[in-house]
């Protein structure tokens, strides 16, 4: 049968409408997801205190999934296989955000050694649990561990330094204090796993939060301790965070493109 040209131009578009897409063109790439590991300051908890990583997606465009425990360490959420856990769930571009401190302290090597406390130093020192036997390792090793092996499965990791106590305790302001040991050290973390690896100095955020809103509304945010935050003390946490982010507190970490507009602005 023969076609004319006025025939066999509409088949061909027909044809072409219909057939598979090229290999060469663009596709859609998944949004990335973002995981947390890190303690009670992070986690969610129960009334009347709350974590900050239950109110970070309210500033961010992607999703965010709270892996955070209550009552946990660097040490002890790797034991727990916590870690493991996340990297069997990333996929390339996801981002995992750790911050891990409030629980860190003391030493392993007592009898009474709580299965939390790192091992002091931020090289490759060891102790023996004092308890069980065990080893442990510095609480560098174990982010550095954990931030190798994310990377390796293609996350961004950003080492998010812990969050401060109340600096206004008593209605006295200190915050001018050299921050806790963890801080640097997950600072210290982060230079050493390198590419794919940032660092958010939250304390710092927090820190420069709480001497703007002053003694009573800092106050206000701790109903319980000196530690954990009421929901609208972890909701402005969650916000210095956002912010810290936006302005390249140390240098600009994946989460910066998915931070929701307009930023908050909790500190000067």
């Amino acid at each position: 049968m023969k076609f004319s040209p006025a025939t066999l131009l509409p088949l061909l578009m027909a044809a072409g409408s219909n057939a598979a897409p090229s290999q060469n063109s663009p596709r859609q790439t998944k949004p990335p997801t973002v995981y947390l590991a890190g303690d009670s300051t992070m986690a969610r908890t129960n009334s009347p205190h709350n974590g900050w990583g239950e109110y970070l997606s309210r500033y961010l465009t992607i999703s965010v999934v709270n892996k955070a425990i209550s009552g946990r360490s660097a040490r002890s959420f790797t034991n727990e296989g916590r870690f493991a856990e996340i990297e069997r769930l990333v996929v390339p571009n996801d981002i995992v955000i750790i911050s891990f401190g409030h629980n860190d302290g003391s030493s392993p090597n007592s009898a009474n050694d709580n299965g939390r406390s790192a091992c002091p130093g931020t090289g490759n020192e060891v102790c023996r649990s004092g308890k069980t036997g065990e080893t442990v390792y510095t609480y560098n090793h174990y982010l550095q561990t954990a931030g190798r092996a994310l990377i390796a499965k293609g996350a961004k990791v950003v080492f998010s330094a812990q969050t401060p106590k109340n600096l206004w305790q008593n209605g006295q302001w200190s915050g001018n204090y050299e921050p806790p040991r963890f801080v640097p050290y997950a600072a210290a973390a982060a230079r050493n796993v390198g590419s794919g690896a940032s660092f958010v100095d939250h304390y710092q955020a927090v820190t420069k939060t709480y001497q703007r809103l002053g003694s009573q509304k800092v106050n206000s945010f701790y109903p319980v301790d000196y530690t954990h935050t009421s929901p609208e003390g972890a909701d402005v946490i969650a916000q210095a965070f956002a912010q810290a982010v936006s302005r390249d507190f140390n240098g600009t970490t994946a989460v910066k493109p998915y931070l929701r507009n307009p930023v908050p602005n909790v500190f000067n």
